[in-house]
């Protein structure tokens, strides 16, 4: 199967995306989690297309695209980028972060394996338990922009390494989680498969609303994010986002 998702990896922005289903994609980390070596997912969005192709360089944006390269899967989180592509004759699948962990969770995917959550608070591993109780779930959970504090990181390296559970869910934001996922797969002591995750436990438990379905297919699930949460998001939708067209406008004369 491997070989079958490289061979139709379509490259778009820079990125070689994985061309697969929900069920194509779950049946894949079902073997990189039995692996003794550890490799990581991410799931590109227009936020993560911007941060890799900053207006100005920096440390971080160096480790994210290292991160980037070394990921095992790169699955399309957005339509939004989907129908860029479409105009550029490119053809992407979405695979959303949110829907592929409910999809794990509520597919029986994860019964009877180990579930390692970097993140959260200390309710959300009762809640998961309660819900899904087939599930072994563990928690670790770091301070806030852990990624400036070299113990924390340190701390989430060795923890993964030692709880060797065969999904590392990491919901600690990016570019966090994809720079710690490059870092464990580096310092070789840890098994199983890293997803990059974000916010898809929240929405997972419902403490999150997810746009309305018809918002999702028409790709204005950032509108409603946008009135949900105004004052944490209207940066990155109204400033930064719309420098994606650009981008990919760029992108296409090259």
């Amino acid at each position: 199967m491997r070989t079958d998702m490289a061979r139709t990896r379509p490259r778009f922005l820079g990125i070689d995306f994985d061309a697969a289903t929900y069920g194509e994609v779950a049946d894949r980390l079902a073997h990189l989690a039995l692996r003794e070596t550890f490799t990581f997912v991410v799931t590109p969005n227009v936020d993560h297309v911007l941060m890799l192709n900053p207006t100005s360089t920096a440390d971080k944006t160096l480790a994210f695209q290292q991160a980037y390269s070394a990921a095992e899967m790169r699955l399309c989180d957005s339509r939004i980028l989907q129908r860029l592509a479409r105009f550029h004759d490119v053809r992407l699948d979405v695979i959303t972060g949110s829907d592929l962990t409910r999809f794990l969770f509520e597919n029986g995917r994860l019964d009877g394996q180990k579930v390692a959550i970097i993140g959260g608070d200390e309710d959300m591993v009762p809640e998961l338990h309660e819900r899904f109780p087939t599930v072994e779930i563990v928690q670790h959970r770091p301070p806030m922009g852990v990624l400036g504090n070299t113990q924390a990181v340190e701390e989430i390296i060795r923890y993964i390494a030692q709880e060797r559970a065969h999904y590392v869910m990491l919901a600690i934001g990016a570019p966090q989680s994809e720079i710690i996922a490059h870092r464990c797969l580096l310092a070789g002591k840890s098994v199983g498969v890293g997803l990059c995750i974000g916010a898809s436990i929240e929405f997972l438990l419902g403490r999150k609303s997810r746009a309305p379905h018809w918002m999702q297919r028409l790709g204005l699930e950032w509108a409603f994010r946008l009135a949900s949460e105004p004052r944490r998001l209207w940066r990155r939708y109204l400033v930064s986002g719309p420098r994606i067209f650009r981008l990919s406008y760029q992108w296409r004369a090259r």
